[in-house]
This record gives structure tokens, sequence and C-alpha cells, in this order.
């Protein structure tokens, strides 16, 4: 059978109208523009989960290439997941793009030195030029 018209059929009193409703399609729309705001805000905040060592007094650096180390020796550069095999190739556009910005070494206050270590010479060999090791300032 064929679609309705709006054209008034024989015997019929009142013509069809055919409308979109767009006020649950507008519902729809807002409750995706909030989820999608809430998980963002979360996606942020993804990277690795660490416990700084604690010092007694701490400088502020700009970070833009930080490293990260978890108790797992899992290796993060910027919240992307690497390994310590590929690290100098994923460090070498970085600390070209930026040489002025140092390198920002974050460890799990539970990482063993060689490792630290290990990181922070491949870092040097990628091009970097100034090497910090971030802290948290104790309470």
């Amino acid at each position: 059978m064929g679609m309705a018209s709006p054209r008034k059929k024989k015997g019929s009193g009142s013509a069809i109208m055919a409308e979109i409703n767009i006020t649950p399609l507008t519902d729809i729309f807002l409750v995706l523009l909030i989820i999608f705001m809430v998980t963002s805000v979360a996606m942020v905040q993804s990277g690795a989960t660490i416990n700084l060592p604690q010092v007694q007094e701490t400088k502020s650096e700009p970070r833009q290439i930080v490293i990260t180390v978890t108790p797992r020796q899992e290796i993060f550069v910027n919240n992307t997941p690497t390994t310590l095999a590929d690290l100098e190739t994923m460090l070498r556009p970085l600390v070209e793009a930026q040489k002025d910005i140092p390198v920002i070494l974050e460890g799990d206050k539970d990482v063993i030195l060689g490792e630290a270590v290990k990181i922070l010479s491949v870092a040097q060999r990628a091009g970097a030029t100034q090497i910090a090791i971030a802290a948290q300032r104790s309470s």
C-alpha cells in the first residue's frame, strides 16, 4: 500500500498531516552530549596511577614531556603506553620538537632505582638535555 499523503481522501473529514516531532530527538542529543562531557573528563585522568615520592621542597616545571613508570614496570610517555625498547624512538621526535622543555620522570616510589637510571639514560640518548624527577611535597 502507498504512503499517506496530506491530500483529503474521499469520505474523510480531515487531512492527514505528517510532521516530525523533534522534541525526543533533541532530548536524546542533550543526553548524549552530557554523557560525552562526563566521559571526556574521566578520560583526561586515564594515565597510569602512581604514588610519587615525597620531599620537603619541590619546584614546578612545564610538563610537556612526561615519562611515567608504574610499580609493575609499565612505561608511559605522555599517557601513551610504550616499552623500554621503543622508548627512545618515541621520545626522539618529542625532544627534537621541544628542546628547551625538560623531560620529567614520574616514577612510583616503589620503582627500583635501576629502572629509573635505564629510562633516564634512554631519554639522554634521545637528545634530552634537561631531565627532572617528579616528586610530591610532603604535608
